[in-house]
């Protein structure tokens, strides 16, 4: 479970915290997460384990507040942020997802696959709460809940940066906005096209009864 936001904790909570985290982030550097204990991380912030469970209730729980807190800086960092209207947001946040999911050490390893649920888990959450912020910035009378509307988005978000990460040979992240301004140009072209096609077979039927009419006469 992902710990409660830090920003009204105390300082020397909020220490404490930084200090589990930090080693944590150092410890997976070298080692499988599996491979990891509680009193491997204690140690390594020179806490005891004790003081270890008075923030967290084990070490996966650790990790999902390690991924929440590197995300939002992420995010800060890249101002990014959804109004429930701005759909450069979004790609916005796919991006994110796409280079964080990118750094975390052996991701793409299947040693390392005990703390994907945790990962994914952490991270949904986040983007979870942003469309959901965003979205009820523009109410609707829509008839699905926006917190499944918000749910929805953000299993669709992660699951292609996921799918982006697992992709042999992957190109760059930046490629998908790119290969998504490219469809919103095929399909602006594509209605256009349509429209034109529409005109002309509403012009030929005028015609038609144009001439239909003069025969009539």
């Amino acid at each position: 479970m992902v710990q409660a936001s830090q920003e009204f904790v105390d300082p020397r909570i909020r220490r404490t915290r930084q200090l589990l985290h930090q080693a944590l982030v150092n410890l997976l550097e070298t080692k499988d997460f599996d491979k990891i204990s509680v009193q491997d991380i204690a140690e390594a912030a020179t806490v005891n384990r004790v003081t270890f469970y008075d923030h967290y209730t084990d070490k996966f729980a650790l990790f999902e507040s390690v991924v929440e807190s590197r995300f939002n800086e992420l995010l800060a960092q890249r101002d990014v942020k959804f109004d429930g209207t701005c759909s450069s947001a979004l790609t916005g946040i796919v991006l994110a997802i796409c280079d964080y999911l990118a750094g975390v050490p052996g991701i793409d390893s299947d040693r390392q696959r005990l703390m994907e649920p945790h990962l994914e888990s952490a991270v949904i959450a986040v983007v979870r709460r942003i469309v959901l912020d965003g979205l009820k910035q523009h109410p609707t009378d829509r008839p699905v809940p926006l917190k499944m509307v918000a749910t929805a988005w953000s299993w669709a978000i992660y699951g292609a940066a996921q799918e982006w990460v697992r992709t042999p040979n992957r190109p760059p992240s930046e490629d998908i906005d790119n290969d998504r301004t490219d469809q919103r140009e095929r399909q602006r072209h594509i209605a256009v096209d349509e429209k034109k096609e529409s005109a002309s077979k509403l012009d030929q039927k005028n015609e038609d009864q144009i001439v239909r009419g003069h025969k009539h006469a």
